[in-house]
C-alpha cells in the first residue's frame, strides 16, 4: 500500500513538472516580439549599382519608351504609365483596351524632358531607366538624387537589336516574371538566328542596297552605326546613306541629289503620308526602288516594327525586313503566323485575319 502511494505521488509530481515546463515555454515564447517581415531586397542593376528595391513590385514607371514596352510585354498589369502613345491603323490600336488608356507621363529621351513631380505623384514602387539622353551613369545618378527614396534601376541594351535577350531577362527577374521572359526570348532568338543564318553568306556585291526614308518628305535618314537603322545591317542589307549620324534623335537631313546618287534598290518608309504619295512624286520616280515597286511602309501599330522607338517592338521587324530585302531566301517564312504569335506573346493581343492583313499590306490602311 505504501509503495502504491509512493508511485501515485511520484506520478503527480512528474505531471506538475511537465505542466510547469510547458507553461514556462509558452510564456517565454509569447513574451518575445514577433520577427519583422522583410519588405525589400538588394539587387545589382545592369550598370553595377547596388539598390534596395521592394520584394513585391506592383507599380512601375520607366523613363524611356524602350523599357516601357519591355515592362508592358513582361508584366502589363504592373505598368502605370507610358512615355508615348500607341499608333493606330484604320482607327484601331492593336493592344488590349485597358492598356490603351494608361497616362502618358513623358520621360527623358530624344528631345523630351520628363517631369520629376509627375513621376513621383504616380507613387511607383520603382522607376526603370533605359539609355536616353547623355552619359547613362551620370543621368542615372542625377535621377536617383531627384527621385529620392524611389529606386531608379538602370537597364542596358533595351535598344540593341542584337542583344534584347539580356534586358528582357534582367527586367523579367526584377519583376518576378522569369517564365514570361523565357517565352519572349525564345521567340526573339528563334527569329534572330533564322535571319542571321540565312543572310550571313550573301556576298557583298549581292547585298541589297537600302535607303531608310524618314520624315514627311523622306529626306531624313540614319546611316550605318545609328541605333535607328540597325535592322538593315542585321537583315543583310547595305545602308546606302553616306552621311553623318545626328546625335540624339538622329534623322540626318539629306538632299534628293544624294538619294539619287545612292541609287537604292529598296526604300523603307517610316511616314505613312509620304509612302502614300511616293509613287506619284516625279522627284522619286527615277530611283530604282520606286521604278521597281520596292518601297515598303513600316507596319505601325501599336508601335513601329523598324524603329522609333528602337525597342523590342522591332523584334517582329527583324523577319519583316529580311523578307522584303530577300523574298526568295525567305519564301518559306510565314510572316502572318509570326505576326500573330508576336502580338499574342508581346502585346497580349489576338489579331484577327483582317488586322494581320492591314499590318502587312499598307494599301489596306
Amino acid at each position: 500500500m505504501e509503495k502504491k502511494n509512493v508511485y501515485i505521488m511520484t506520478g503527480a509530481i512528474l505531471v506538475l513538472l511537465c505542466i510547469a515546463v510547458l507553461w514556462s515555454g509558452c510564456t517565454s515564447t509569447s513574451s518575445q516580439p514577433a520577427a519583422t517581415e522583410k519588405t525589400t531586397k538588394t539587387i545589382t542593376d545592369m550598370i553595377g549599382r547596388n539598390l534596395e528595391v521592394p520584394i513585391k513590385i506592383d507599380r512601375v514607371l520607366t523613363t524611356v519608351p524602350m523599357t516601357t514596352i519591355a515592362v508592358y510585354a513582361l508584366a502589363p498589369e504592373k505598368l502605370i504609365g507610358v512615355n508615348l502613345d500607341p499608333n493606330k491603323v484604320n482607327g484601331r490600336v492593336f493592344m488590349p483596351e485597358q492598356y490603351r488608356a494608361l497616362p502618358n507621363v513623358g520621360g527623358w529621351f530624344g528631345k523630351q524632358t520628363g517631369n520629376y513631380e509627375l513621376f513621383m505623384s504616380m507613387n511607383p514602387d520603382i522607376i526603370i531607366e533605359g539609355e536616353g539622353i547623355g552619359e547613362f551613369k551620370s543621368v542615372l545618378d542625377e535621377h536617383q538624387t531627384r527621385f529620392g527614396a524611389i529606386p531608379v534601376v538602370g537597364v542596358l541594351d533595351a535598344r540593341n537589336a542584337s542583344a534584347y535577350d539580356e534586358s528582357i531577362t534582367f527586367v523579367g527577374r526584377l519583376l518576378g516574371t522569369e517564365a514570361k521572359a523565357g517565352e519572349l526570348n525564345e521567340f526573339y532568338t528563334r527569329v534572330l538566328s533564322t535571319v542571321k543564318n540565312r543572310v550571313s553568306g550573301i556576298p557583298a556585291n549581292e547585298k541589297v542596297r537600302v535607303y531608310y526614308a524618314e520624315g514627311p518628305k523622306g529626306l531624313q535618314t540614319d546611316p550605318t552605326g545609328s541605333v535607328h537603322s540597325e535592322l538593315i545591317d542585321l537583315a543583310g542589307g547595305i545602308n546606302v546613306a553616306d552621311c553623318q549620324i545626328t546625335p540624339g534623335m538622329g534623322m540626318t537631313p539629306v538632299s534628293m541629289e544624294q538619294v539619287t546618287k545612292w541609287d537604292p534598290e529598296v526604300i523603307i518608309v517610316s511616314d505613312p503620308p509620304f509612302y502614300a504619295g511616293i509613287y506619284n512624286d516625279t522627284l522619286w520616280q527615277s530611283i530604282p526602288a520606286v521604278k521597281n515597286h520596292r518601297v515598303y511602309l513600316v507596319p505601325q501599330s501599336p508601335y513601329p516594327w523598324f524603329d522609333r522607338p528602337p525597342g523590342i517592338n522591332r523584334i517582329i521587324g527583324i523577319p519583316w525586313t529580311a523578307k522584303i530585302l530577300y523574298p526568295e531566301k525567305f519564301s518559306d517564312l510565314d510572316l502572318p503566323a509570326l505576326t500573330r504569335e508576336f502580338y499574342q506573346k508581346f502585346y497580349h493581343y489576338d489579331l484577327s485575319d483582317s488586322e494581320v492583313d492591314s499590318l502587312l499590306d499598307p494599301t489596306l490602311m
